[in-house]
């Protein structure tokens, strides 16, 4: 027989309604009458019971956190050798910015601060600028032989600077020539040199033209710098009086280094071979060392050098020729010109036209300051109407030095040089005089030389071929020439 209390029957939904609905409406008079009694603390109570309902109404991840609202990152699965080796690695990047630059990421061991030295700057200047003592150029400029040449700047000579916010000064980086760098850097146990090369590169180039206005204009035309015409007319003015024998039509090639170092082009180099045609005549000249220093000589290996300079200095204009029966253009009297004036700026050098011994240097009323030179043979050469003298009596003096300079001293009438030549005690006109010649090459270097001159001669066939020579024959015929009279 079953109990009262095991007999008892479940409720049913309806009854449970009621109950509910029962239950709420106390609840919700004894709200209304705690809300009049204490209005704050029932406030607060429904807000914490608020909350209660929302926190859970939130849907749970494992152990209860929230579920994650991105989807997760498949990663690759690593073996156990493979985890071991891996290594975390951090990046920081502000939301919307780009990545760090390298050089913040990884500071460089050195920062050269560049300083180009300006006309009348001096080294100890610079340091003091950069906050470098004295004492540091001092030790600097007497490190090595190589530092010593520091003191002596020029221009545009750049010093790259490595100095350290605390630790002060590092290293300093300077041209030691063309192709290296000077390094002087701060070790342990003082300082210390060390040089680093340079690439450089040297690229054959060939240039050629024709004279039409005059060498300087048509060479410059054809590409050639100031330095190079100089130079090429250097190589031939033991044959060419370029004051005077230049001539309409006259062709000119030469073959020639020019110097490359880091993609920048720095200077013109050697000239390798070179050809001037010069009143239907041609004149070539190749480079050549026989062991005293390279040289020019013509194909047969004769050098190019003679004991006498053609014309002793560049690109003059012929103001008077030799002339036994001249009129002075200043006295008006007929007395013979015994030399040749070249007209010149103020100032222009004036070389030895060869090797010897200065035997008079002074000044007298008709001549204004002169040079006689003794050469061997019996030879003198005069140079009057100086503006200045650089040499003095009893001076030795090679080829090509500068012993004066062009001026208008005494009976002239400008500026410009006389330039006299004497042969045994006889004037000889200096533009027709033979000159003496020069030994050839010895006959052991000719397969040498040869050897080196052959394709140079083939190309400058190519740039300047015989048939130009011919139209500079027909050229000269009429008698039309360049920057002088016929």
């Amino acid at each position: 027989m079953a109990t009262a209390g095991r007999s008892r029957s479940r409720p049913s939904f309806q009854e449970l309604s009621d109950s509910v609905v029962a239950i709420g409406k106390g609840a919700a008079r004894h709200c209304s009458r705690a809300l009049r009694e204490r209005p704050h603390f029932s406030l607060a109570a429904v807000a914490l019971i608020a909350l209660g309902v929302v926190i859970s109404m939130i849907p749970s991840g494992p152990k209860g956190s929230p579920a994650a609202s991105v989807k997760p990152l498949e990663l690759p699965q690593l073996s156990a050798s493979e985890s071991e080796l891996a290594q975390p690695r951090v990046l920081t990047a502000s939301v919307g910015s780009h990545p760090a630059p390298a050089a913040e990421r990884e500071a460089p061991a050195e920062s050269w601060q560049i300083v180009e030295i300006e006309p009348g700057q001096t080294l100890e200047r610079v340091f003091r600028d950069l906050g470098l003592s004295a004492g540091l150029l001092h030790e600097i400029v007497t490190t090595t032989e190589q530092t010593r040449n520091l003191a002596r700047i020029r221009p545009g000579d750049e010093f790259a600077f490595d100095i350290h916010p605390e630790k002060g000064f590092r290293a300093l980086r300077t041209e030691l020539d063309e192709e290296a760098w000077l390094f002087v850097e701060r070790a342990e146990d003082g300082l210390v040199t060390r040089t680093e090369p340079r690439h450089v590169e040297r690229r054959i180039v060939e240039a050629s033209g024709t004279i039409n206005t005059s060498l300087y204009n048509d060479a410059r035309e054809a590409g050639l710098s100031d330095d190079m015409i100089m130079r090429l007319a250097t190589i031939f003015g033991w044959d060419i009086d370029f004051a005077l024998d230049i001539r309409d039509g006259d062709h000119f090639a030469l073959i020639y280094e020019e110097v490359w170092r880091e993609g920048e082009f720095l200077r013109d180099g050697n000239i390798l071979a070179a050809r001037f045609i010069n009143r239907g005549e041609s004149f070539e000249a190749v480079r050549f060392d026989a062991g005293n220093g390279p040289d020019f000589f013509a194909p047969d290996g004769r050098p190019m050098r003679k004991a006498f300079l053609r014309t002793p200095l560049n690109f003059a204009r012929v103001s008077s020729n030799f002339n036994p029966r001249r009129l002075h253009p200043v006295t008006r009297r007929v007395r013979p010109h015994n030399g040749t004036d070249y007209a010149a700026n103020t100032g222009t050098p004036v070389w030895a036209s060869g090797d010897g011994t200065v035997i008079k240097a002074g000044y007298t009323r008709a001549n204004g300051n002169y040079i006689f030179i003794k050469h061997g043979n019996n030879i003198v050469t005069r140079y009057l109407h100086l503006s200045k003298k650089v040499v003095q009596r009893g001076d030795r003096v090679r080829q090509g030095q500068t012993i004066g300079h062009v001026g208008s001293t005494g009976l002239a009438t400008g500026p410009h040089l006389h330039y006299e030549f004497l042969l045994n005690g006889v004037h000889r006109n200096p533009r027709t005089v033979d000159l003496p010649p020069a030994d050839p090459l010895p006959a052991e270097h000719m397969e040498d030389f040869s050897r080196v001159g052959e394709g140079l001669l083939a190309r400058l066939d190519a740039l300047a071929p015989p048939d130009a020579m011919l139209a500079s024959r027909e050229v000269d015929g009429g008698c039309k020439s360049v920057e002088s009279s016929c």
